[in-house]
């Protein structure tokens, strides 16, 4: 599908034919490529003349990395909307010159068709091509906030864990969050560093006025990135706070485990003694000879047991039972 929009007298005027967008009493022009066909993509070329390797970067099936070329008469902008479910990134190609803007978009993004929309309300859109580029990545940047702000709840869900949730649940949602947020990271920093280019470019020094509005959207893809740089390091104590939980219940169950083993080594001893089957073995003919070695092997068992607990192995429990609780209440 393709759409247009001219600003003719002041006015907009929509589907205009595209074989009439470039008449001279056009101020400028708006044309957009939704998901188009092959003979409409085919335009690019033929009747746009835009330069063979720009259009290769918008037919190729693989999602560019956001970037500014520049050419004779336009410039060529890759910008990243993003998937507010899965977090991948999908490419929005724009061909901006002085009287002219050019879209192109595989899918479509819902931000387009609100500033599409919204061009018969609001005038300050009709000022020229590049307030509508400007337009176009404030709102695909402005999308960005919605799952960084998600990631934050789910960080603050997961310190407080009101749920009594298992730390093994929560080392897993930890790790699914720091997936998101390497993900939208790929995404965030590129389209910073696209900003960084427009603004600072000496080729775009006629718009000193537009690139001020552009300041403010690189303030946000700043903001952005200080966000994700916060909430990677919050994750990361956040895990290694319940990995040392974890690490220290485990050590907290071997010990239990060894003490109960230990204890037992002598019995299994004393009762693999009296269990073999020797003739001459004179304990096995005295009267209270099974209670003596019952009562020994119960006197070795409390003997070994209140050695453990005076060198403290039994405190490892309560220990980390605070620790739990510590993180808890954080």
């Amino acid at each position: 599908m393709i759409r247009t929009c001219a600003i003719k007298d002041d006015n907009i005027i929509y589907d205009i034919p595209i074989t009439e967008i470039k008449q001279t009493d056009i101020k400028w022009f708006w044309v957009d490529f939704v998901n188009p066909t092959d003979q409409e993509a085919s335009l690019l070329k033929s009747f746009f003349k835009f330069h063979p390797l720009a259009i290769e970067d918008c037919l190729d099936e693989f999602t560019q990395r956001p970037k500014l070329d520049f050419y004779e008469n336009y410039i060529f902008i890759v910008a990243h909307a993003i998937n507010q479910e899965s977090l991948k990134p999908y490419e929005v190609d724009l061909f901006v010159g002085d009287q002219f803007i050019v879209t192109y978009q595989e899918r479509p993004v819902r931000d387009l068709n609100n500033l599409w929309d919204r061009m018969k309300k609001d005038k300050s859109l009709m000022q020229g091509p590049f307030f509508i580029m400007h337009a176009i990545i404030d709102r695909l940047v402005d999308d960005y906030f919605a799952p960084v702000y998600q990631i934050e709840e789910l960080l603050n869900s997961i310190e407080d864990n009101s749920n009594q949730e298992s730390v093994q649940v929560l080392i897993k949602k930890l790790f699914d969050i720091r997936s998101d947020l390497s993900k939208l990271r790929r995404t965030i920093l590129p389209m910073s560093d696209l900003l960084y280019r427009i603004i600072h470019s000496e080729r775009l020094n006629h718009l000193k006025e537009q690139k001020l509005y552009f300041y403010d959207v690189q303030d946000h893809l700043l903001r952005l990135v200080e966000m994700l740089e916060s909430y990677r390091d919050f994750s990361s104590d956040i895990r290694d706070s319940y990995l040392s939980v974890n690490s220290n219940t485990m050590n907290s169950i071997m010990m239990t485990l060894t003490v109960i083993t230990t204890i037992f080594m002598p019995l299994t001893f004393i009762v693999g003694v009296y269990g073999m089957n020797f003739v001459h073995m004179p304990e096995l003919q005295w009267k209270y000879g099974y209670f003596i070695i019952l009562g020994l092997m119960g006197l070795v068992a409390l003997l070994m047991f209140y050695y453990f607990r005076s060198k403290g192995w039994f405190t490892i429990g309560k220990v980390n039972e605070r620790k739990k609780r510590k993180i808890n209440l954080k």
